[in-house]
């Protein structure tokens, strides 16, 4: 089973769950940034949730799908159609050999995460399948795909059958209520003190708190360039490098914050003025360069009881899957 690459579309790579495990060595993490959808992407077509999947960023690519398989596409809407019929997103499709997919604007979000039954027959590097762009390392080739790439993908667990379907694709009447995880409303992104919070003046933690941020069009898988209220610290000495990560938000000489985010590097000489708590890593990965995000200061302890609560719900959502898959199966 594979899928042919017609356009490659502006950025479309592999990724999992990330490298984890090396950063000490100074490998990055890397992974996929709406962690999120890539996990539900994975339960619609019954992966473990980790396997990896097709990221796709705000213009998607063109594919031909060279046999029979069961796909679903989650995280942001980039309008995907399958032979110009309108794809639905949150729930399984099955979709017939020759059909043609295709992602025609971005709708809402910024990324989309399209998951194939079986998983991409990619090998592991470092017990990953993500590619590291910048470095060459891991997915396809070490890179985003390119036009005439053939995605070759594994057997699918469960036995897809021969179905006989109208048109090119079919799907179930349920599917998957994304707005538990995504809210729709303009992005509060929480968070907890950063190890050089109190450096900052008072004037610099409330506006931090108060303003709004505008992300740059220098933005990418690396971190999120913000521009807002300038950020100052009460002494401007030098700081040691210490250990940064996924979320992290520093702080330059200029004033306007960066959010790291999943090809971030390992270590930091910036003062970190916040951390961006996990539960809401999804949320600003689905922020287009241009929209606007504010913030919101909480507790470690409120940040570690809504990582559980999206953990449980995810759990839960796992669970229903998996008992309506079976029943749609059941032809």
């Amino acid at each position: 089973m594979s899928l042919r690459v017609i356009k490659p579309g502006l950025l479309t790579s592999i990724q999992d769950l990330g490298r984890k495990g090396f950063q000490q060595h100074g490998v990055i993490v890397s992974g996929a940034m709406d962690g999120y959808s890539l996990r539900i992407a994975n339960m619609l077509v019954g992966n473990e949730e980790g396997e990896a999947a097709l990221e796709i960023t705000l213009m998607g690519p063109t594919i031909k799908v060279e046999k029979n398989c069961l796909i679903s596409i989650t995280g942001g809407d980039l309008s995907p159609t399958i032979d110009s019929r309108i794809a639905p997103m949150w729930k399984p499709i099955y979709v017939k050999k020759g059909s043609i997919l295709r992602f025609e604007g971005c709708k809402s979000g910024c990324r989309a995460y399209l998951s194939v039954a079986g998983g991409f027959a990619i090998s592991e590097v470092m017990g990953s399948k993500s590619t590291y762009l910048r470095g060459g390392i891991g997915g396809y080739k070490g890179r985003a795909i390119r036009t005439d790439d053939v995605l070759e993908c594994n057997e699918p667990t469960r036995n897809l059958g021969e179905w006989e379907v109208e048109g090119s694709f079919a799907f179930p009447k349920w599917f998957v209520n994304h707005k538990e995880f995504f809210p729709d409303r303009k992005p509060f992104i929480r968070f907890i003190e950063g190890s050089q919070y109190e450096y900052f003046t008072n004037s610099s933690k409330g506006s931090f708190v108060e303003g709004s941020f505008k992300v740059s069009n220098q933005s990418d898988r690396m971190g999120y360039r913000i521009s807002g209220p300038n950020l100052e610290l009460q002494d401007n000495g030098d700081l040691l490098s210490e250990a940064v990560t996924n979320g992290s938000v520093q702080v330059p000489p200029d004033g306007n914050p960066i959010i790291l985010l999943a090809d971030s590097q390992t270590t930091g000489g910036y003062p970190k003025i916040a951390q961006v708590i996990t539960a809401d890593l999804p949320i600003i990965a689905q922020v287009k360069p241009g929209e606007s995000i504010q913030f919101s200061r909480v507790t470690l302890k409120e940040a570690e009881r809504l990582f559980l609560q999206k953990e449980v719900q995810l759990k839960e959502l796992q669970v229903s899957i998996s008992l309506a898959l079976k029943k749609w199966f059941v032809i």
